[in-house]
Parts: structure tokens; C-alpha cells; sequence
């Protein structure tokens, strides 16, 4: 008989990526039917991941920022919902800073029988198997993992784990064919820039970003400019006549496609990072230290991490910056930049074009 699993993340598209593994672990269970309840801006992301069924999108005001108001009408909606698919159990995955217990009492209420998931507070009847976040005596969570390794750990309690020879890497299903969006670029070796992220804290200067693409350009390397529909103006700003400008040309996917192609992503920690992960494409991440670095970096992927680590604003969460003139990651000059993609990228400036080997500077 077959057991349906719902697995819960709902937050955006780079945490959904994260949660792959996970859901993998799930997956390989004999005679299981996994389905996905996540957030609008995670549903994209977790139609990519390698193993589940049913994508359901909810929008949860207690995750979703800027969060919608608390409806009764909406709360029923969507326990009517989950309960019509009869799950047998639930995964709840969350950050560190995150509560599952809002959510584990909707899934209670929709008749979900094994509800496991992390959480400091006492969680009642909410959860059947429940880890302790933190690194005191009796917990059983550590407080620095990778937020891959944090689910799976959740998916592990649970009684899943993934199957021999997958090595618990970021995964997406095979991208589509993207030569006809890269056009003359598709043939050549190419760096990716994604200046955008959904926050402003994250986000490096649109003038490094423009400065890199020149240089990068001079040295004979073509730049990629990435970015949402939202985020035309941004792209063109950075692509400036030099580069090419995809800017709201591509989806989900097709990102997936354009990075997997790429010897190297220039990008802030945000969901593309993990996007060229999930396709092995080495990361030259400008980090902002508003979240541990420990926990958000492109997970087990060739990288060079940038940024001051030990600014005013590490571990804020801060969504604004909260210095002026934003010194964690304004203080990285282009120049280093294209330093990090030589150094991922050797035959950079060289005769010759083709893929290469890559370092893995972690």
C-alpha cells in the first residue's frame, strides 16, 4: 500500500532547492508518494527537485514576508485541502529560526496521523517525533549546520534517509535546452552574473557589477546578466551594451540551464547560488553575513566566499542593511572578483577556450 509523505517548506525558491536531499531521502522509502506544500515563491523551485509527485502552494502568514493577514476562511481552505489527499505523515522543515508548530497544528487538524519536525518550544501533541534545536546537553540538532544537512537530519528522525550512492548534493531534474536564449555565447565559455536578490542586504553594488562584466569582457570572457522579471532594469544596468542581458527571459529552469552551462556564477547568497549548486557550477558568492555563512553557503559546490564575515550586521537577519554605505559587501572590489572567477576558472585570460578543471576553495 502506498504511504503518502508531505513534505513542508514554505518559504522561497533557494530554501526549497536546500530541502532536496531530503526530499530524495523521503522518496527512496519503499512504496512512498511524496508531495510538496510550499510557499508561491518556492513553487518553481520545487517543481525542479528530483522526486516529488504534487507541488501545493500555500501562502503561510507566518512565513511569507510581507505576510497576508490571518483569515479563518484561508486556515480551513487549505486544511480541507491537505486533508482531502489523506496524507499517512508529514516532513516539516524549517530554518533554525523558524517554528513548526503553526504549521504542525494545521497538518493535525487535516487528520495528518506522524507529524516530525525541530522545534525549542514544547510542542505538545503538535509533533509525534520532535529533535531539539542547539548544542546544550539533551539536544540532538546542531545549531551551525548546512541547511541541507539540517533537513535530512529532520528527514533522518522521520525514518528516511537517502538511498546508497547519492551522495546528499543539491539536485534538479535535467534542465531544458537553452542555446537558443544564449544565442553565439552557447558555443564559448561563459560567466554568469546575478546581480538581484530578494532583499537589499544581500546585494552587491550595481556598479561592481558592471565594472566586473567589463573586465571580465576585456580578459575574453563573455558575462551572462541573470535576473527576474522584476529585475530588467537591473540587468541592463549591469549588461550595459557589453554583455548579454537575460533579464527576465528565462524561467526557473531555464536559469538552471543557463547555469549549468556557465564556468562560474557570480552571485549574493541568495536562491541562484543554490541553483548553481544543484547543477555543479562553481559559485563565487558575495556574502552578506546577515545569515550565518555556515548555514547558507552554496552547499558542496567549487567556491570563493566573499565579503566580511565579521561586519556589524552578521547574524541581523536584516533585510535592509543596517551600516551605511553597506561595507560587508561594498568593500569587495570588482577586481577581486574576477580574481575568484581565475581562480575557479584558470584558463581565464589564456589561449584557448574549453571547460577545465576547478578548484574547491571552502
Amino acid at each position: 500500500m502506498t504511504r503518502r509523505v508531505l513534505v513542508v517548506r514554505l518559504d522561497g525558491a533557494g530554501d526549497v532547492l536546500l530541502t532536496g536531499p531530503a526530499v530524495r531521502a523521503v522518496a527512496a522509502a519503499s512504496d512512498t508518494e511524496v508531495s510538496l506544500l510550499c510557499g508561491p515563491d518556492g513553487e518553481a523551485a520545487g517543481r525542479l527537485l528530483p522526486g516529488i509527485r504534487r507541488v501545493m502552494v500555500w501562502t503561510s502568514p507566518w512565513t511569507v514576508s510581507p505576510a497576508p493577514p490571518v483569515q479563518a476562511a484561508d486556515l480551513h481552505l487549505v486544511v480541507a485541502e491537505l486533508a482531502g489527499h489523506s496524507f499517512d505523515e508529514a516532513v516539516l522543515l524549517t530554518s533554525f529560526h523558524q517554528s513548526p508548530l503553526p504549521t504542525a497544528l494545521l497538518l493535525r487538524l487535516a487528520g495528518i496521523g506522524r507529524i516530525t519536525g525541530a522545534s525549542v518550544d514544547y510542542p505538545g501533541s503538535l509533533l509525534d517525533v520532535r529533535l531539539r534545536p542547539g548544542d546544550g546537553p539533551g539536544d540532538d540538532l546542531p545549531e551551525n549546520l548546512p541547511e541541507p544537512e539540517r533537513a535530512l537530519a529532520i528527514a533522518r528522525a522521520a525514518g528516511f534517509r537517502l538511498p546508497h550512492g547519492d551522495d546528499g548534493r543539491l539536485a534538479v531534474c535535467t534542465p531544458p535546452p537553452v542555446g537558443r536564449v544564449l544565442g553565439p555565447v552557447a558555443h564559448r565559455p561563459y560567466v554568469v552574473l546575478h546581480p538581484g536578490a530578494a532583499v537589499p542586504a544581500r546585494r552587491w553594488p550595481v556598479e561592481h557589477h558592471r565594472r566586473a562584466a567589463r573586465m571580465l569582457e576585456r580578459l575574453g570572457l563573455p558575462v551572462v546578466v541573470t535576473g527576474g522579471s522584476g529585475e530588467r532594469g537591473l540587468t541592463a544596468a549591469v549588461a550595459d551594451g557589453c554583455a548579454l542581458d537575460l533579464g527576465g527571459r528565462t524561467d526557473l529552469g531555464q536559469l538552471a540551464g543557463v547555469l549549468a552551462g556557465a564556468v562560474a556564477l557570480v552571485a549574493g547568497n541568495t536562491g541562484a547560488a543554490h541553483l548553481a549548486a544543484a547543477v555543479g557550477t562553481p559559485v563565487v558568492s558575495l556574502f552578506a553575513p546577515v545569515v550565518p555563512a555556515a548555514k547558507w553557503r552554496p552547499y558542496k559546490v567549487p567556491q570563493m566566499l566573499l565579503g566580511d564575515q565579521a561586519a556589524p550586521c552578521r547574524d541581523s537577519r536584516a533585510r535592509d542593511c543596517p551600516v551605511p554605505g553597506h561595507p560587508c559587501l561594498s568593500s569587495v572590489a570588482p577586481e577581486e572578483v574576477v580574481s575568484a572567477v581565475r581562480r575557479l576558472y584558470p584558463l581565464l585570460g589564456r589561449t584557448g577556450t574549453g571547460r577545465t578543471g576547478r578548484t574547491n576553495d571552502t
